[in-house]
């Protein structure tokens, strides 16, 4: 079995240097640049990464197209703001000479939120589906919260070892993502797939987010992390369902 490590990447010149090293155990690491305009590329080459350079397609089909260029069959797929712990690392070489191996396997991702572990609210364990044989998974083909899916009948089992996730750079980094990423794809999402959202849904959906986060979830078991990451969970909730109604009623004249 030989491993390809690959990530894409966009202006991540803070992130990549130390994403390259803990998978420098692979047998090839490859990046995949969507035209940044930082050091990010000359950083990749410096660390005998093999680079590609692809303009954006989204992000489920620019990580299926790196796992489609690789060498070998076995992908690790990493982002630029994850590092693979010790002990994964660990679990994953001692793979290579399993004759019993699964298809695919899920791995647990730790955030790392204003410095603190991130163990509650809904964000952990956060299985990936990170490691797998790309002749049995493949990318999913969606707008938001991509994932890696298997063929039927494919094995997947699950590690112990963690991907550490370092989420966002500060709170005004984590709003800005929320309103010029996540809420519109989800929000599209949503509206391609036949949802639809109500002025009574737009009032509770944040409220209830956030119930859900800080307190089904136990986030308040994660101090003030906790309760800023249910704040942000009640905010995107809220906006993702303004955007949906925005784009429904936008479409009701010509309906």
């Amino acid at each position: 079995m030989k491993i390809s490590a690959v990530i894409i990447t966009f202006n991540e010149e803070n992130n990549i240097a130390d994403a390259l090293e803990s998978v420098a155990w692979a047998d090839e690491i490859l990046v995949v640049d969507s035209e940044s305009t930082d050091s990010t590329r000359e950083i990749c080459e410096k660390a005998g990464a093999t680079l590609l350079v692809r303009k954006w397609v989204g992000f489920s089909a620019q990580k299926q197209y790196a796992a489609e260029q690789a060498e070998n069959d076995w992908i690790f797929s990493l982002d630029a703001d994850e590092r693979v712990s010790h002990e994964l690392r660990t679990e994953v070489l001692g793979l290579k000479t399993r004759t019993n191996k699964a298809d695919g396997y899920k791995i647990p991702r730790l955030s790392i939120y204003m410095g603190r572990e991130i163990r509650h609210g809904g964000w952990y364990p956060d299985w990936q589906l990170r490691f797998f044989d790309r002749r049995k998974a493949r990318w999913k083909d969606v707008s938001i919260h991509e994932s890696v899916v298997t063929a039927e009948g494919a094995k997947t089992a699950r590690l112990r070892g963690e991907i550490i996730h370092y989420t966002v750079e500060s709170a005004e980094h984590h709003h800005r993502m929320i309103g010029e990423r996540y809420a519109p794809l989800a929000a599209r999402q949503m509206f391609d797939n036949g949802q639809r959202t109500s002025p009574l849904r737009i009032v509770f959906a944040g409220w209830s987010a956030f119930i859900r986060t800080y307190f089904i979830k136990a986030g308040f078991l994660d101090g003030t992390p906790g309760f800023v990451i249910a704040n942000f969970a009640g905010h995107h909730a809220f906006l993702k369902h303004l955007l949906l109604w925005e784009m429904q009623s936008a479409r009701k004249p010509t309906e």
